[in-house]
């Protein structure tokens, strides 16, 4: 019988799809990067997906944020994005969080009642946390490098956190990464080198906020970067690509 899933299928077979309909996968930051992911892993079958941020869509983020319409601006981005899901398939299991993830809240959250975790987070910190708990839970997690300031979506690579190079927040992640014995991370990078745009005030965010009212400021970042619509995108989507490859490796060997 036909269903919405019926052109997967044909690629992955019954096994694969019946497996991933039984899948956790928990996603911090539902973001540029993160909102293709979730949506890209919602209409792949996967059936229960947990979404995890604090932020509420801004008109900013209209260029590149797949949630971000006029009609959810000043909403929070896991509302938005749990309304889109729900709408592709409603037989997935949502479950939002309305959280800054960072050590300090690290504690909400049991990494081994996932089979994936998705890092699409912006601070050090909160990465770092994310992976080392994560790797506590001996559950398997991709991580998102830096996306803005970028122009060309064929640069991103997928590799091993020792084999990036050109991306400073990669650099950043492995000197970290090596302080904290961490040996293997998978993550998904650029090697474009970031554009630095001048700063305009007359459209500067610092000189004119418009982020919805009672939310975190972008204007609290040391750089708030330039963005396009495709460029996050194509990072997010390679991203959910992977989740969907190691959750099914086992059958794509058959």
């Amino acid at each position: 019988m036909q269903d919405q899933f019926s052109r997967t299928r044909l690629l992955l077979g019954d096994d694969a799809m019946v497996h991933l309909s039984q899948c956790r996968v928990a996603v911090f930051g539902v973001g540029g990067v993160g909102g293709y992911t979730v949506e890209a892993l919602a209409r792949s079958g996967i059936g229960a997906l947990d979404l995890i941020d604090d932020d509420k869509v801004c008109l900013t983020n209209l260029n590149r944020q797949l949630h971000a319409t006029r009609s959810t601006v000043g909403r929070y981005k896991v509302d938005a994005a749990e309304e889109r899901i729900r709408d592709i398939n409603p037989d997935c299991r949502v479950t939002t969080y309305k959280t800054f993830f960072l050590p300090e809240t690290e504690d909400q959250f049991d990494f081994t009642r996932y089979d994936y975790v998705v890092d699409a987070i912006d601070t050090v910190k909160g990465k770092l946390a994310l992976v080392e708990k994560a790797g506590a839970a001996g559950t398997p997690i991709i991580c998102a490098m830096g996306a803005g300031n970028k122009l060309d979506p064929t640069a991103f690579r997928v590799a091993d956190i020792y084999q990036t190079s050109v991306c400073p927040l990669a650099r950043v992640m492995r000197t970290e990464c090596r302080k904290r014995g961490i040996k293997h991370l998978k993550v998904v990078y650029s090697r474009e080198m970031p554009v630095r745009p001048p700063e305009d005030p007359a459209i500067s965010c610092r000189n004119h906020c418009i982020c919805p009212p009672d939310t975190r400021k972008c204007t609290v970042r040391r750089d708030i970067p330039g963005s396009t619509a495709f460029v996050p995108a194509a990072a997010g989507l390679i991203i959910a690509g992977e989740v969907v490859k190691d959750l099914c490796s086992e059958y794509f060997k058959k």
